[in-house]
């Protein structure tokens, strides 16, 4: 087994763990911290932006098992990659995507997978998710870990929305969007 690190901001990282946790080859999803300026933030100093940092999870995965490819491809299946701003209801720099590289292979797979995107077709904006090194990550405290087990009613309500919000995105991609 070759064990592998990647880092992905994206919004609430409580709404990043499962899509990432389900798959096989996964080892660890840590809920937390990274891209700022203090060091041991907490999630006061964080959503009050005083850090600079986003939220984020620090993945371990088998990389026989599961490719970085392969977790881009669900990065971007749940983020609005079009929002630098945020990410659906959820405004600010500490919810900004950004896609945290460990390595040079890192950073040329995601370049070139935010690339293919930009000329998809499927967004009619720039594409304004970032890539930048790694950063110190910070694990966020204890009670935002697996949040979406210990709070499986309030975890759906929020991912129904989340859904229903891409939801209405693509139909507009779709039929209003699309470059001809």
């Amino acid at each position: 087994m070759a064990t592998e690190k990647a880092i992905f901001a994206g919004g609430c990282f409580w709404c990043m763990v499962e899509p990432f946790e389900e798959q096989a080859g996964i080892l660890t999803v840590t809920s937390g911290y990274t891209g700022g300026h203090v060091e041991n933030p907490t999630y006061d100093q964080v959503s009050g932006h005083y850090t600079g940092h986003a939220e984020a999870v620090e993945i371990f995965y088998d990389d026989e098992q599961l490719s970085y490819e392969e977790l881009l491809d669900i990065y971007w299946s749940i983020i609005d990659p079009t929002d630098g701003e945020g990410q659906f209801l959820d405004r600010g720099d500490n919810y900004r995507p950004v896609i945290f590289v460990t390595n040079k292979n890192q950073e040329q797979l995601a370049t070139a997978s935010k690339e293919k995107l930009a000329v998809s077709g499927l967004y009619d904006k720039p594409i304004a998710v970032t890539i930048e090194p790694a950063a110190p990550f910070y694990p966020a405290e204890d009670y935002h870990q697996d949040w979406y087990k210990r709070n499986p009613e309030r975890y759906q309500a929020m991912e129904k929305a989340r859904q229903r919000l891409m939801g209405m995105k693509k139909f507009k991609r779709r039929f209003f969007g699309r470059k001809k």
